[in-house]
């Protein structure tokens, strides 16, 4: 739950998830929407799926006990090199470098590391180097305090102070390069797509359709969506398929994904398609929703 979202926001979602979910076997046995509707608003829903696969592995694979190395954790759905090093350190005690944003930087900058954080092949050089220096008796107390280093006294945007007890061994401080580190490449602009979301009524109920399995948003229920080249053909090309469409709202709905940005605009219509599922208000709030779809149902209200 803490991965791209903050512990405030998290909280309230954890304790709902453990009430009613509080074993692995009750995790690995869930219903699918009963899972997406306690995860509903926290976003990147691939992570509450794969902890679903990796609760089924556990029970399948591990006897129902949950995996205490790094080694073993990386053979569940969705848990990487730094997760698993995080949980078997801090929970297990294995002498096992975290290496995340970080301590890429903490140690980047001690040591002048060059070697690019944004390729893959720089983990090792990394792994190599801090490896050796991690704390064989509290090896999570270690990289839990070289995570705080990184938040504190070694953040991303602010040089290290000459009264700082890491300045005498900070290599980059020492020359004046501090904030050339980590040395990182540009990321992959987000690609932006356009969007209709219809607006069909029948009998006091709207239209949903269910998303496909795969992709983003897969399995989930949201107002029929039309994808188009650009926002300026976004309202023409609903119009030259279903007459007497109307738009209801001028400025679209913006939602952000990792590598998209989405603009929807809300669309009127007067037909209707056996391809969508119409629910009434109170039916629709008892399915689990995304965050965009939530954008969507504020933004039609407000247009009504």
């Amino acid at each position: 739950m803490l991965q791209q979202t903050q512990v405030e926001t998290v909280i309230p979602y954890y304790e709902r998830f453990l009430a009613e979910l509080p074993t692995i076997a009750d995790l690995a046995a869930a219903d699918e929407e009963v899972l997406l509707k306690l995860w509903s608003g926290l976003g990147y829903y691939s992570r509450v799926r794969n902890m679903q696969k990796a609760a089924q592995q556990i029970m399948a694979d591990f006897g129902g006990q949950f995996p205490t190395t790094s080694q073993a954790l990386q053979t569940l759905a969705g848990i990487g090199p730094y997760t698993a090093a995080a949980i078997a350190s801090i929970s297990f005690g294995e002498v096992v470098p975290a290496l995340d944003g970080n301590m890429f930087r903490v140690f980047s900058r001690l040591l002048k590391i060059e070697a690019d954080i944004a390729q893959p092949k720089s983990r090792k050089i990394f792994y190599d180097l801090i490896a050796p220096i991690v704390d064989p008796v509290r090896p999570g107390d270690f990289n839990q305090a070289i995570m705080d280093l990184g938040t504190s006294l070694m953040n991303a945007k602010t040089p290290t102070l000459a009264t700082s007890p890491f300045a005498r061994f900070n290599l980059s401080f020492q020359d004046g390069t501090e904030l050339d580190f980590p040395v990182k490449s540009k990321k992959v602009k987000q690609r932006q797509k356009f969007y209709a979301a219809l607006i069909s009524e029948k009998n006091g109920h709207l239209a949903y359709e269910q998303r496909s399995k795969t992709g983003l948003l897969a399995n989930f229920w949201t107002f029929p969506l039309l994808e188009f080249d650009s926002w300026d053909a976004v309202y023409d090309g609903v119009s030259a398929q279903f007459a007497n469409a109307k738009q209801l709202t001028i400025t679209p709905v913006t939602h952000i994904f990792t590598h998209q940005k989405w603009q929807v605009m809300l669309v009127q219509i007067d037909e209707f398609s056996e391809n969508w599922t119409y629910f009434s208000e109170k039916d629709y709030d008892t399915l689990p929703q995304t965050t965009l779809q939530l954008k969507l149902q504020v933004a039609l209200r407000e247009n009504l």
